[in-house]
């Protein structure tokens, strides 16, 4: 199961949904992480930290690709058009 975590587009959110640290818990259940480029950075966590940890670092199509897709806020309307059949936010 792949999980992608997108970069926040709310106005003023700097959060993001997977931390590195957690990451490297899921990828050690055998799961999957794709982590939108840049989707840290405004929490402190750049994308070498999640590299690190097992993730793969790629496009917002990738993030909002996956069998399960993590965000903080609530998505846009456009965002969540993004997702496939058979996703779950």
């Amino acid at each position: 199961m792949r999980i992608g975590v997108p970069k926040e587009t709310a106005a003023g959110e700097r959060r993001v949904a997977l931390v590195p640290d957690t990451v490297r818990t899921l990828i050690g259940t055998g799961l999957e992480v794709t982590v939108e480029d840049g989707a840290g950075e405004a929490a402190g966590h750049p994308n070498a930290g999640y590299v690190d940890a097992g993730a793969a670092v790629g496009s917002g199509e990738e993030a909002w690709s996956a069998d399960v897709v993590l965000c903080v806020a609530t998505p846009a309307v456009d965002d969540i058009r993004r997702l496939r059949a058979g996703s779950v936010l």
